[in-house]
């Protein structure tokens, strides 16, 4: 008894010493980002694990007027929702559709769906580029959008649909039984159930959209039209061989903490909406 005690007791601290292994290796760059963004302009080559003095000198330049950082993450924010709210509508109806319907060549379709992710998005810059001058959609949102959505797609779509499918078909069958037509069974049954793995998915979409930077750097010149990892690419420093590295750690945290923020809160639905559609 005692030794399998003291084996349950080893096993657990073995398991907690990964995780925080695991932790500390995932957020050391997001932490040394942050320490570096609090020096001062003289100290951003120090090595000190801590900022001393703390400066938030850093961040006042990077909301330097000049930067259009403000109007940057005011553009980001715009793609990544337009973009998020769009691909959950159509996802949403394509994934309920491919787990409730049959018909014939539906696992092809489903196939094609996730084959079309695995393009590397550098492949399609040259048609999209060509395609976007030829119909005046450079410097546009819509340039932005699109492409993300085409990117967000299969996967929302893929996730939703092994969502549903584990959902049971007699929950909508006892709904119209009692008089629900399949709109307002699917409206009032399913979506409630399904907000887990909705919530899900618009997350991760929420977080590719905002992070996309080759797309946007390709279709957008107009320093009023870009996104934030676009301007944070494009500081300069005071002088020509200046270099403001804690500048761009400053717009770095400012780009980055939301995201964090947004995981860290919601991350008991985004675990659940992720195992929920491999449960039976």
């Amino acid at each position: 008894m005692t030794t399998t005690i003291s084996r349950l007791r080893t096993g657990s601290l073995a398991r907690r010493i990964g995780i925080a292994a695991i932790v500390l290796y995932c957020l050391a760059p997001f932490y040394w980002m942050v320490v570096s963004s609090l020096r001062r302009p003289s100290d951003q080559f120090s090595n000190s694990p801590l900022p001393v003095p703390v400066s938030f000198d850093n961040y006042a330049a990077a909301f330097d007027a000049r930067n259009g950082f403000g109007r940057a993450l005011l553009n980001s924010l715009i793609v990544s929702g337009v973009t998020t709210a769009v691909t959950l509508v159509v996802a949403i109806f394509a994934g309920y559709a491919l787990a409730r319907l049959s018909f014939r060549g539906k696992t092809l379709i489903l196939t094609l769906i996730i084959a079309a992710s695995m393009f590397p998005p550098i492949t399609l810059i040259v048609p999209l580029l060509q395609f976007f001058t030829d119909a005046g959609w450079i410097n546009t949102y819509q340039a932005m959008i699109v492409p993300s959505m085409s990117f967000a797609l299969p996967l929302a779509v893929w996730n939703l649909t092994a969502f549903f499918r584990q959902m049971p078909a007699e929950l909508e069958k006892a709904a119209q039984v009692d008089g629900c037509t399949p709109a307002q069974a699917f409206r009032k049954i399913v979506l409630p159930l399904a907000a887990p793995g909705i919530f899900t998915t618009a997350i991760l979409v929420f977080i590719s959209a905002w992070n996309e930077f080759l797309i946007a750097v390709s279709v957008v010149n107009d320093r009023q039209m870009m996104t934030a990892n676009v301007i944070v690419s494009l500081f300069t420093g005071q002088y020509k061989y200046d270099q403001p590295f804690g500048t761009q750690m400053a717009a770095g945290v400012v780009v980055t903490l939301p995201l964090v923020v947004a995981v860290l809160f919601f991350q008991r639905r985004i675990v659940d909406g992720l195992t929920a559609g491999g449960l039976k």
